[in-house]
């Protein structure tokens, strides 16, 4: 991928090296000075297996180096003598000059130079022309060095302008582009074929030879052209390769003869047809511009001859065909662009400037008998050489001249056929060079499966790994646009989607530069992300001045592809500046966000959330969810309380984060190793989060096996909460009527369910084993309560206590979300019999100010009643067990029973906090009369006192939310505002 580590410039090492000679670097491999087992820098330990097809040597792990010793170490590095690759057939390599350069420049000598710029001379002027042909190169030259600087920041493979831009921007950006710009290859095909045509088209005319009409002839005659390129691109790269040596050969030929024909005294054969030789006066006309036509402009110009310079990607197209991609792509594009330049600037500036627009005129008859001599009156410019080309001129029925014959060439040459036989090797060329183009970027997006149903395209044949399928394709694309027919129809649509193509090259390189990512080191230093910034800004503008419904089509499918990809999100990671450049914006922003201070109205719920392994806790994780996603902070925490804490199995964190995302649960998951649950807590707490994103709730199940749990853990659960609450945290608990833990209902389902906590040899073998499996094990998704729509049912909201407005605002978030909509929240008050009016009225008052949608407010009178004498009974009878009978005996006695049972509840502890007990049994059973039926019951939670033992504290919190069938949060906030009705 283009982001990996760029190889040294000065000592190239390719990565299609033999077998022999990979085999022969692998026994001069030595050990480092420290530990025989420890290896020195190589190679192979940094090849993208996936990417190369080669199998990768991983060095030794840190765990080998750390409990391996030297006596003993018996280290083999992968891929060693037993798995060696046998020796394929080496695919066909081609070096800078061949893949590259001649490549480029065949590609930009195409049609347009021998077809379209003698005419768009005439209709545009030299000095326009020379513009169009400067801005033309200033695009190419600025896309040309950003696509220099992305190819040598890492081994390019093949896919050409896709590969590099779906490596930097992402498969976002690069899966679009790559549509679109396989699409401009199969057209740019279709282009120059059909400049082919039009010559045959002319010498058929010109021999009486028409097979049916001029338009219809051209269609012909390119359908049998592109089946033969196609044929021809069949046969392989090699034998496209030597066609294209052949066709720059006789394209030298082409142009030496013009330059020659330029230098031979015009006959009046050629003088009838406008060709006079170097003429001042001639010179002076052309200078200025002429337009003809309704659409006649410079912008129509310019976009008809901007293709003749978009073969600057030809050699990067074929990157996978290429030796050595860092140094040949930069090199032979660059290259390319410095002779055509000087061809244009020399040829086409000289030439056409100093001797066919000096030597030109832009009409002329061809007619021998509108030659003149003596004083015969007339007008045009043919006058004063001798013809009289007025009268074709006024009835603009000139067949001949700049502006009207597109073969200017062939009469200004020395020997015509050889401008023909140019035409035909420039036109040909380039439509060889764009199906070959076009299937190769498409292969490559076929391979990285971004879009469904194209991959069948996507298969390679031979040791070249020829797409066939995709030739096949290119192939029915390009006669498509072969049936239109007309060269400067096409022409506008091709310079469009390059244009695009060219900008998304620029602001890869511009991304990728400005965000300072490490893995940003292009051996190509000559570049500037200002230049590239400017070379977007400017192909934008060319696009909409060019044609702008066309430019609007272009961006249209980008975006729609770009939806689908981001839709979609498929499954590759490449690096991409994008996710650098996000990994900048959140390390911005959070140091930002540091130095501000908290304000109530920008209060957020960031929740530390004591799930253990997420997929053992799924209601805990879709509850905590529903409130916090795309609003707030949400991170599962797990305490590995084990006691081996050295290993933690890296494969099983990303499951669980695999997990998590497939769930659409917006979390970090973090595991933190802890000798109790406590101590994980607390160091969780202090250490957890990033300047302002750090939690400031921490979410736990309720533990409903606090009866049967060793006193140890029940002290180490409500020594948690209280170490919350010191910490300045609010507590919220979770109690569902089932429980929260699903992991014996998983392994008895035959799953096993996900742990990031350190593992036995044993086990964390047969979890490398049956990994495949348990990737599969986290696709399972459990459905929770939280997953449905709750309808029209109730949020009631017992608040006892005012912690801050933490209670009232979870269920407001709640019903912000589509399942929980429908719900209506009810808040239940203490209050007394006398002023219950009153007191409702205020409340009612203070909800409206907080600006929170409350169905209705209760007033509970009966709080300081008495509890039903069974319901009390039935409390006693839970406590039961942690009685200690202190009764009848002696002080002495008690002591040292309290020593042995410090857990136990004293009789004189009962008494002393009986009434507490009795509200909190009487609030239970106004609970269970209001909220039956209930979605959600939210209940102040008390906070722990320090004259209140663990077990009545415990006894308590299962009182208040006991024998409710839905699910019932103890909700406290930490006693700070999180509500306000102020505007500052």
């Amino acid at each position: 991928q283009c982001c990996t580590p760029a190889l040294v410039p000065h000592t190239p090492v390719s990565f299609d090296q033999s077998e022999t000679h990979q085999d022969s670097k692998q026994d001069l491999r030595s050990p480092s000075i420290y530990s025989v087992i420890d290896t020195v820098p190589q190679l192979d330990f940094y090849i993208n297996a996936t990417a190369t097809g080669r199998y990768r040597r991983s060095r030794p792990s840190l765990e080998v180096l750390r409990k391996a010793t030297d006596v003993h170490a018996n280290f083999t590095p992968q891929g060693g003598a037993n798995n060696r690759r046998k020796a394929a057939a080496q695919p066909v390599r081609f070096g800078w000059i061949t893949g590259v350069m001649i490549r480029c420049m065949l590609n930009i000598w195409g049609v347009i130079t021998f077809l379209r710029l003698s005419w768009i001379t005439s209709q545009a002027g030299i000095l326009l022309t020379w513009l169009i042909i400067l801005m033309s190169v200033l695009v190419t030259s600025i896309t040309a060095l950003s696509v220099s600087a992305i190819s040598t920041n890492g081994k390019v493979y093949s896919g050409g302008a896709y590969f590099m831009i779906s490596r930097t921007l992402g498969p976002e950006v690069g899966g679009p582009i790559g549509v679109v710009y396989s699409f401009a290859n199969a057209i740019g095909c279709a282009l120059h074929t059909v400049g082919f045509s039009e010559t045959v088209r002319d010498l058929l005319i010109e021999y009486n030879a028409v097979i049916v009409d001029p338009v219809n002839d051209v269609r012909i005659v390119g359908v049998a052209t592109v089946t033969m390129l196609l044929l021809i691109s069949l046969a392989g790269m090699e034998w496209e390769a030597k066609t294209q040596i052949l066709f720059f050969a006789i394209l030298m030929v082409s142009f030496v003869n013009y330059f020659v024909g330029t230098l031979i005294p015009a006959t009046p054969e050629k003088q009838s047809v406008g060709f006079f030789g170097y003429n001042s006066e001639i010179f002076v006309t052309n200078l200025m511009p002429n337009w003809r036509g309704p659409e006649a402009n410079f912008f129509q110009m310019f976009a008809i001859f901007f293709p003749s310079a978009i073969g600057i990607l030809s050699g990067a197209n074929i990157s996978g065909d290429l030796k050595d991609p860092e140094i040949a792509i930069p090199k032979g594009t660059l290259m390319a662009i410095f002779w055509t330049t000087l061809s244009y600037l020399g040829i086409s500036w000289c030439l056409y400037t100093y001797v066919t627009d000096t030597c030109v005129v832009r009409d002329a008859s061809g007619s021998m008998n509108d030659s003149i001599s003596g004083n015969v009156s007339c007008e045009g410019m043919g006058c004063n050489l001798g013809w009289d080309f007025s009268q074709c001129e006024m009835n603009q029925t000139c067949k001949y001249g700049l502006a009207n014959n597109f073969q200017v060439l062939t009469t200004v040459s020395g020997f015509g056929p050889l401008i023909t036989a140019g035409i035909f090797s420039a036109t040909l060329s380039s439509a060889l060079a764009f199906i070959v183009s076009a299937p190769k970027v498409f292969q490559c997006l076929c391979r990285d499966n971004i879009y469904p149903y194209i991959g069948f395209f996507g298969k390679g044949y031979g040791k070249n790994q020829e797409p066939f399928r995709a030739y096949v394709l290119t192939y029915f694309i390009a006669v498509a646009f072969i049936l239109i027919g007309d060269l400067n129809s096409i022409a506008p649509l091709i310079s469009n989607f390059f244009l695009c193509s060219y900008s998304l090259i620029n602001v890869s390189c511009f991304h990728a530069s400005i965000t300072n990512s490490p893995g940003w080191r292009p051996s190509f230093k000559y570049y500037s992300h200002w230049v590239a910034l400017f070379g977007v800004v400017i192909s934008v503008v060319l696009m909409f001045l060019l044609n702008w419904w066309a430019a609007l089509i272009a961006f249209g499918l980008i975006f729609f592809l770009l939806g689908y990809v981001i839709y979609k999100k498929p499954a590759v990671n490449w690096g991409s500046s994008v996710q650098a450049g996000t990994y900048n914006m959140a390390l911005s922003y959070s140091v930002s966000l540091s130095g501000v201070e908290d304000h109530v109205k920008n209060f957020r719920p960031q929740c530390l959330v004591l799930t253990g392994p997420p997929n053992v806790r799924p209601a805990l994780v879709d509850f905590v969810s529903s409130f916090t996603k795309n609003i707030s902070l949400m991170i599962c925490g797990d305490i590995l309380m084990d006691n081996d804490k050295s290993v933690v199995p890296q494969h099983n964190i990303e499951a669980l984060v695999k997990w998590l995302n497939r769930r659409k649960v917006r979390s970090f998951y973090t595991p933190f190793a802890g000798a109790s649950l406590r101590e994980g807590t607390r160091s969780l707490l202090q250490a957890i989060g990033l300047g302002k994103l750090k939690p400031n709730i921490l979410i736990m199940g309720f533990k409903t096996s606090w009866q049967e749990c060793s006193p140890h853990s029940l002290e180490d659960y409500i020594s948690t909460i209280n170490d919350t609450f010191d910490s300045n945290y609010g507590v919220c608990l979770l109690r569902m009527m089932d429980g929260l833990d699903i992991s014996e209902d998983t392994e008895g389902e035959g799953q096993i369910p996900l742990r990031s906590g350190p593992l036995t040899r044993n086990e964390d073998h047969r979890i490398q084993k049956d990994h495949v499996a348990s990737d599969d094990t986290t696709k399972e998704q459990i459905h929770t309560v939280f997953q449905n729509n709750q309808g029209k049912k109730t949020i009631d909201v017992y608040w006892v206590s005012d912690d801050g407005g933490l209670t009232l605002l979870v269920p407001y978030l709640l019903t912000r979300r589509k399942r929980w909509r429908q719900c209506k929240v009810r808040v239940f008050i203490v209050g007394d019999q006398q002023s219950m009016e009153e007191q409702r009225k205020e409340m009612v008052s203070l909800l409206q100010k907080f600006r929170l949608d409350v169905h209705d407010v209760i007033v509970m009178t009966d709080t300081e009643r008495r509890p039903h004498t069974k319901n009390m009974m039935r409390f006693e009878e839970t406590l039961e067990p942690f009685r200690l009978r202190d009764g009848l005996m002696e002080e002495v006695t008690v002591q040292e029973l309290r020593k042995d049972f410090p857990w136990k509840v004293t009789a004189k502890e009962l008494e002393a906090l009986r009434p507490k007990s009795e509200k909190k049994v009487k609030l239970n059973e106004i609970i269970r009369r209001h909220s039956k039926d209930a979605a959600l019951v939210l209940v102040s939670l008390p906070v722990p006192q320090t004259d209140c033992p663990n077990i009545l504290y415990m006894a308590w919190l299962d009182t208040l939310t006991s024998g409710l069938h839905c699910p019932a949060l103890l909700i406290r906030g930490n006693q700070q505002n999180v509500l306000t009705f102020y505007c500052q």
